[in-house]
């Protein structure tokens, strides 16, 4: 099995039908030439400042890792509001459930956070990740009814090859329960131009690729995430307040500044609980005035 490779005017169905199938897809020139070239600008001279890793098993030594990319650039933004990454994480994390509050039933619809902000620059003469599932942060188990708890994508920032280490996948392996290994054999490296990105799901196994090139391979990872699960980044500690009322509403939110149903992450204020994008409110006006102690954000059952 072999990943598909999508162009950018494919329909948000057409990407979920191939992560149905082989639990990764490529989509080409995901993202415009001016986000590139903005990626690149900001983030190069940070990442050639820093050291190599120096964890051989999973980190890397010849690898160069960068965080916290909404300090960083704005264009990280364009990222996470990539159309088909964001119909695809709608699709997989904000499944309805129902639950009950006394005797009325009541639908609830999980948000979605970003987890995971990186920029992972493999230098020549690294050598290939082991193969894992990236949702194994939570110990997730798999089966697990059917829901996924993390959508990723990596963005080419440099194009990708099989030698140069392109992150490697083993398709189908989403569909796979726990007891069965991985083996390098069934990995299949991702192959896309710079601009181009990889979408795949939370249990689909992969691993960063050996580079046997003579130039490093740069990517930008960034998950989105089921709302009530704890974030693989602490973009609380990682950006300042200040630094987060910057950034627009919306990417405030999915670095978790929001509750999720039916009541996680709600801060006191006053007596109240409340969301927290109401601590923003001064600086936008387009928090939420939303009183969880007094209204359910769940919906009744019709």
């Amino acid at each position: 099995m072999q990943l598909a490779t999508l162009p950018n005017t494919a329909t948000s169905a057409e990407v979920i039908a191939s992560l149905e199938h082989s639990g990764g897809v490529i989509v080409s020139n995901f993202v415009s030439d001016d986000t590139l070239v903005g990626l690149e600008r900001d983030l190069r001279p940070k990442l050639d400042s820093l050291a190599f890793g120096n964890d051989p098993y999973f980190s890397g030594t010849r690898t160069r890792r960068l965080g916290a990319l909404f300090k960083h650039t704005r264009h990280a933004a364009d990222i996470a509001r990539q159309p088909h990454f964001r119909a695809a994480a709608e699709h997989y994390l904000r499944v309805e459930e129902h639950i009950y509050l006394g005797e009325d039933q009541v639908k609830t619809v999980p948000t979605m956070q970003i987890g995971v902000t990186q920029v992972i620059d493999i230098y020549p003469g690294e050598g290939k990740q082991p193969l894992h599932r990236d949702d194994s942060v939570w110990q997730w188990r798999h089966p697990h009814g059917g829901r996924q708890a993390r959508v990723q994508v990596m963005v080419a920032v440099t194009d990708f090859t099989a030698d140069n280490g392109g992150t490697l996948v083993i398709p189908g392996s989403h569909l796979w329960d726990d007891r069965r290994p991985p083996t390098i054999d069934e990995a299949v490296p991702t192959v896309m131009s710079a601009g181009s990105a990889l979408i795949w799901l939370g249990g689909t196994y992969h691993a960063g690729g050996e580079n046997r090139s003579a130039t490093s391979r740069t990517g930008i990872t960034m998950t989105l995430d089921l709302g009530y699960l704890r974030q693989e980044e602490n973009h609380y500690l990682a950006l300042t307040f200040d630094e987060v009322a910057a950034l627009p509403d919306d990417i405030r939110r999915l670095l978790g500044y929001q509750a999720c149903e039916p009541t996680c992450g709600w801060i006191e204020h006053e007596g109240v609980m409340r969301d927290p994008s109401f601590l923003f409110e001064d600086s936008d006006g387009t928090a939420e005035q939303v009183s969880m102690g007094t209204r359910s954000t769940a919906e009744p059952v019709a």
